[in-house]
């Protein structure tokens, strides 16, 4: 590994923060707590430095699929205590990469102050657990912390299918099986495919990319196993509404069906900066009881975000009440709670009750 890079990586890993940007004409960029900072202390980065520390990660297929395709997802080791995923690309002025930094550390849903709701969730012996929100809000630490959560209280085979591997799991109560596409396996189709085939009790999916995932993923709940995965939506009603959306015409009513048949819940969330510094998520939980089952069923998903409203009691929480709640608690201030909520009218309306 290129010398200065590594010290960039140790750097950021030290900082605590989430991300480095190597791009050319420009300082390295690190990202924190959800803001970016030009590191002043480091070089500019030229074309032909960047090329020479970003192609230094590499083997001989890493390079040969990046020369290829122009960009790759690979994951990576520093050390004993420091892992990254990594993603370098091609843009207008040359080789570029993004790093995130990924504790070796797998924190619980107590130290992540997730909502306790989840540790029902994984109880479940089938169906599908589904952890939503935008890039860079903590999914997969998430969906980290709710397989090692399984790993440690049941004797199950967990399979995970990711691009690339992230968190690595340790054997507790529970065997697991790390495969990274495409070095395991050359397509998520294959894969997913030949999961059910492997004897699973859990599947974990990194990202529920395309038709055919999200329809194996469906399958696979429907015949007796846990499904997790996470998708790129902003709530609970558009998560329902893009996996019955970008299914073929012919397949979404079964689409519905079997997601009213395997739906556990859904957790839409966002990291928001705390006052005392780090970062607290927020999130909105969608919990699939008869109401729920049968909206989904009748495609009547505008009516969801009036459930979630009403079912408090029940350990539902929308985005909003979450974000209230930080306010209130002086997690957070009230002009990031505006920032992030999806209906800003509706949050100061909550505050006022």
């Amino acid at each position: 590994m290129d010398e200065t890079l590594k010290q960039l990586l140790i750097y950021i890993a030290k900082q605590e923060a989430s991300d480095l940007h190597i791009i050319p004409g420009n300082f390295p960029v690190m990202r924190k707590d959800g803001d970016i900072f030009p590191l002043t202390q480091f070089e500019v980065v030229t074309t032909e430095l960047a090329q020479q520390m970003l192609f230094s990660l590499l083997n001989d297929d890493q390079k040969r699929r990046l020369l290829t395709y122009k960009d790759l997802d690979f994951s990576f080791s520093l050390e004993e205590n420091m892992r990254f995923r990594g993603n370098i690309y091609l843009q207008e002025h040359g080789w570029s990469g993004a790093f995130r930094y990924i504790s070796n550390e797998i924190k619980s849903i107590e130290e992540l102050n997730l909502p306790p709701i989840l540790n029902s969730f994984i109880e479940r012996r089938q169906g599908f657990i589904l952890i939503t929100g935008p890039a860079g809000m903590g999914k997969s630490t998430t969906l980290a912390a709710l397989i090692d959560s399984i790993n440690h209280h049941w004797p199950a085979h967990i399979i995970t299918i990711e691009e690339p591997i992230e968190y690595l799991f340790s054997s507790d109560k529970a065997v697991i099986s790390q495969r990274e596409i495409p070095t395991h396996s050359p397509s998520w189709y294959r894969a997913l495919k030949s999961t059910l085939r492997e004897d699973p009790d859990v599947i974990m999916i990194g990202e529920l990319r395309d038709a055919q995932s999200i329809s194996i993923a469906l399958t696979a709940a429907e015949t007796g196993h846990l499904v997790l995965g996470t998708l790129h939506t902003n709530s609970a009603s558009q998560t329902i509404d893009r996996i019955v959306d970008v299914l073929p015409e012919n397949q979404k009513n079964q689409a519905r069906l079997q997601l009213a048949a395997t739906l556990v819940g859904i957790v839409s969330q966002r990291l928001i900066p705390r006052l005392r510094g780090g970062r607290i998520p927020a999130c909105e939980v969608l919990i699939a009881n008869n109401a729920v089952k049968n909206l989904i069923r009748e495609n009547k998903i505008y009516q969801i975000d009036n459930v979630i409203d009403t079912s408090l009691s029940e350990g539902m929480i929308s985005l909003d009440r979450s974000l209230v709640n930080l306010t209130q608690m002086n997690e957070i201030t009230l002009e990031k709670a505006l920032e992030y909520s999806l209906n800003p009218t509706k949050l100061k309306y909550l505050l006022e009750e």
